[in-house]
């Protein structure tokens, strides 16, 4: 079955079963299903929040990834996450069984098609962040759109949104090149850095899978790049595409002038080609922030978008679920939690920190994933000597078994005063301990740490 086949059944009535359906893209497409009319089941791994979700909407979930499953669901087709292979039991058994089985990136880029625009937002870093911005900017605009999101934004309250209108808004991963089964009219690439090296092999091969996601535009599209970063402008050298740049630092069409930070909020007018178009005051700190405003402002400007709308949007954006997110005190110090699981993340995270004046900046971080620990060895060691005291939780595992022998003990070994924690329980209690009036507290990373944040914060 092509794509295009797949597209003719995304159709009310029609029966999916979405094997790793409790992940946040997963769980986003397949209340996007049933809103369409659609008989939607899946499995996960275990039980959840996200899961209980799927279930009040009237979704069977299996817990655990059985052949079985798919026996008692008698789907039409299957659509996997990326992290679920061809030896999965699931998938076995739907091949098996003459079942068609789809990545969920076909699944998004066949939906896609019936959006005149379709903004495609990726990189390593900030396309949750960017995603959540350009969202608040269609919404002002009245466009109705479509949205689909990394992480829970306020104004939603969920990481999605159906709407009416010609526009969709996508948050777009390169991991095992999903986005390349996108539709993008207007593609934003915001950085391109070692990522992913259990799918890639080099840089130099994400670079590849970026050009080639930039090369979907259309004729009539765009390509939004940031120039301040060397292996975007590199990736894009010589495409035959339209490329609007934006940058913190030279010249693009798109730039932030008379820049400056009050209480770690950026400010600035919006440059377009040499011309200020209007005055910017965003509601969330750091200089990158002001990067991925930037991002979103210049593909709303190639949608048509006014420029007091792109402000009002901009100025009315609050962090996405685990974008430097406040969770509140503990024994006087600040709580704020961060999804930042890559060394350039966790240095936007600590730069943005610096800017709020605190006595002490506390970092408990979980590594995710143990191909990125031994990728990142490095970048995680020097990164993680910024703030005061590091705290290292061990490494969270994801979709992978420990082949190698990592441990947070290594990192920790290599970071001068740092603290290694074994569990959450161990954590929160080193975080009760060391906290103390002016202490800014940050827990980071893609796995559980989000808890003792919460648990602290109560």
């Amino acid at each position: 079955m092509s794509v295009s086949e797949l597209k003719a059944k995304l159709i009310p009535g029609s029966r999916v079963f979405l094997s790793g359906i409790g992940g946040v893209s997963m769980s986003s497409l397949a209340e996007m299903l049933v809103d369409r009319g659609m008989a939607v089941s899946g499995s996960d791994m275990k039980e959840s929040s996200v899961v209980a979700q799927l279930r009040s909407r009237g979704i069977t979930v299996f817990v655990g990834q059985k052949g079985e499953n798919i026996n008692q669901a008698q789907p039409q087709f299957i659509v996997r996450t990326a992290a679920v292979h061809d030896d999965n039991p699931e998938i076995m058994a739907a091949r098996a069984m003459g079942i068609p089985v789809f990545e969920r990136a076909e699944a998004l880029g066949a939906l896609m098609e019936d959006y005149t625009h379709a903004l495609c937002i990726a990189g390593t870093h900030g396309k949750t962040t960017t995603t959540s911005m350009a969202t608040h900017i269609t919404m002002e605009a009245g466009l109705d759109p479509t949205i689909m999101i990394g992480g829970t934004l306020p104004l939603l309250g969920s990481t999605y949104r159906i709407g009416s209108g010609d526009t969709m808004v996508a948050e777009s991963c390169e991991y095992c090149n999903s986005f390349l089964s996108f539709r993008p009219t207007v593609a934003v690439i915001l950085n391109i850095e070692e990522d992913h090296l259990d799918f890639f092999k080099d840089l130099e091969h994400i670079q590849r899978s970026f050009r080639q996601f930039a090369q979907l535009v259309p004729d009539d599209g765009c390509v939004v790049a940031n120039a301040d970063d060397a292996n975007t402008m590199n990736a894009l050298a010589g495409i035959d595409r339209k490329v609007v740049t934006f940058s913190l630092e030279g010249q693009a069409d798109y730039t932030a002038g008379g820049l400056r930070f009050e209480e770690g909020m950026g400010r600035f007018e919006l440059i377009e080609r040499g011309r200020a178009i209007c005055s910017v005051a965003l509601t969330v700190p750091g200089r990158h922030n002001v990067a991925n405003a930037l991002a979103a402002a210049a593909a709303a400007r190639f949608m048509g978008i006014a420029p007091e709308v792109i402000a009002a949007g901009l100025g009315s954006y609050v962090s996405a679920d685990r974008r430097f997110q406040p969770r509140g005190q503990y024994n006087g110090a600040d709580i704020y939690d961060d999804y930042a699981h890559h060394p350039g993340e966790l240095q936007a995270l600590f730069s943005t920190a610096r800017l709020l004046g605190y006595e002490r900046i506390i970092c408990a971080f979980q590594p995710h994933t143990y191909t990125r620990t031994i990728a990142c060895f490095d970048g995680f060691t020097q990164v993680l000597t910024q703030p005061d005291i590091a705290v290292l939780m061990e490494i969270f595992p994801a979709r992978e078994e420990n082949l190698t022998g990592i441990s947070s003990r290594d990192l920790c070994r290599q970071i001068p005063g740092s603290i290694y924690c074994s569990t959450l329980e161990e954590t929160e209690q080193t975080l009760r301990h060391l906290a103390r009036p002016g202490d800014l507290i940050l827990t980071a990373g893609a796995g559980e740490l989000n808890l003792v944040a919460g648990r602290l914060a109560e």
